[in-house]
């Protein structure tokens, strides 16, 4: 039975699209049956999966609309398989279907009843979601086991991780009792500068003893933007650099510790 992760943040640009990129090639790469989950209607994490044109295949837009609308469907038809790992897709018609679930009631159980129909093919399913909270994002977090909050060293590290944390609390006690945070994991982390330094301590500090921050700490490199850009995981363009080392800790930290 698959563990469900959602990866957060209310704050952009923290890593979380590559975070769910990478997490997921290093679970993989332990030999774990993984699923990813496109939530977010810019479909950057689609793109990183080389599916072709997104407009002529069937997204979780599409799905989320099947269910919502009851109609009869197969998730497994939604499901993409690429480099030994499977994917339901995303494209800009999830905005649409967005704005159509906010006027529906129940409609924060979406997801879960797909999830529920696949759980017992996986054994992670990693869900990438925007940065903002709207009924997609609760959606995920409605259906997930557990929540992996990404953050970077920057200033405003921390901005987003407040909010968020008060989200989870709301639909822990609301409607998802058996959520919880599986760790803070610090990104963009560059141990030359005392402010990257600082603000991780920051961090680590505020949340001692209340809630886990990972070990491992993602390095800033110029290799993450280039394997992006280039739609490829960091296990493909960059194997053995210290960021694909990063993130096969990171594999380790949540199927072994």
């Amino acid at each position: 039975m698959a563990q469900v992760i959602t990866i957060a943040n209310r704050k952009g640009g923290v890593g979380k699209t590559t975070t769910t990129l990478n997490l997921a090639c290093s679970l993989r790469e332990l030999g774990k049956k993984i699923l990813v989950i496109d939530l977010d209607p810019q479909a950057n994490l689609t793109r990183c999966f080389d599916v072709g044109n997104s407009e002529n295949i069937k997204t979780v837009g599409h799905l989320l609309t099947a269910e919502l609308e009851e109609e009869s469907y197969s998730v497994e038809e939604y499901i993409l398989s690429y480099d030994e790992m499977d994917i339901i897709p995303s494209s800009i018609f999830l905005s649409a279907v967005e704005t159509q679930m906010r006027s529906e009631t129940g409609s924060e159980r979406i997801l879960s009843e797909i999830i529920n129909q696949i759980r017992e093919h996986y054994d992670y399913i990693l869900i990438d979601t925007s940065p903002s909270l709207n009924i997609l994002n609760i959606n995920a977090l409605c259906a997930s086991d557990s929540v992996l909050i990404t953050a970077d060293t920057g200033v405003f590290a921390v901005v987003g991780i407040g909010e968020l944390l008060k989200t989870v609390q709301k639909i822990k006690k609301r409607v998802n009792p058996k959520l919880k945070v599986q760790g803070i994991l610090l990104t963009m982390c560059d141990n030359r500068t005392n402010l990257s330094k600082l603000l991780t301590q920051q961090v680590e500090e505020m949340y001692q003893g209340k809630i886990a921050v990972f070990k491992t700490k993602i390095p800033k490199t110029v290799k993450v933007g280039e394997a992006i850009y280039s739609g490829q995981s960091i296990k493909k363009y960059a194997k053995g650099s210290s960021v694909d080392i990063a993130y096969d800790n990171l594999a380790k930290e949540i199927c072994y510790e």
